[in-house]
């Protein structure tokens, strides 16, 4: 198993922000999990074509630095991601994998025409961390509605789910060696 999590910011949220997603997503998944800003060529993933950036491109930077660290590596970017098959995710990860990408490019209420709301993107933001740190640490998609690993296709689909695993994610997390989320429902 990798020594634990970096969360490498591209996106520059911010000392503040970057320690408080530490904590969280250390306690969902029983890891150490630090937050870097070191350098990463996002332009590198720009796909002109689409005028989007391409998270598999992402994803191959992330698994450098997960490589040469020993960590799990999640990318979060402030760019508009694509993968070819699909209008736009908002991240991507490899399934067991020690490599990812979330971008808070469409989970921003100024993508949509709304105001900023800056709470209500930390807590997209969270979600989709550890929903994509989920797959990472070999969860599926789940069906119960409220479940952080519940699909979603729309941002409003987010906003109803919870930050937490439902009860058989997290007995999977379990399964899996890891302690699990503190608090899940």
């Amino acid at each position: 198993m990798p020594g634990g999590v970096l969360i490498l910011d591209a996106a520059r949220l911010g000392a503040a922000e970057r320690e408080r997603l530490a904590p969280l997503v250390g306690a969902r998944f029983g890891v150490p999990v630090r937050c870097g800003n070191e350098p990463l060529d996002v332009e590198s993933a720009f796909d002109g074509a689409r005028r989007q950036y391409n998270a598999a491109v992402l994803m191959a930077a992330a698994a450098e630095r997960a490589a040469a660290s020993g960590e799990k590596c999640l990318v979060v970017a402030a760019v508009d991601l694509f993968v070819p098959v699909l209008t736009f995710v908002f991240g991507q990860a490899a399934l067991g994998g020690d490599a990812g990408v979330v971008s808070i490019h469409r989970l921003a209420n100024e993508f949509y025409g709304m105001p900023r709301d800056d709470a209500l993107l930390r807590r997209r933001l969270e979600k989709e961390v550890v929903h994509e740190l989920g797959h990472m640490f070999g969860l599926y998609h789940c069906h119960q509605f409220e479940c952080v690993m519940r699909s979603s296709t729309y941002v409003e689909e987010i906003d109803l789910k919870r930050e937490d695993f439902c009860p058989a994610c997290e007995a999977r997390v379990r399964e899996l060696g890891r302690p699990g989320a503190a608090g899940a429902a």
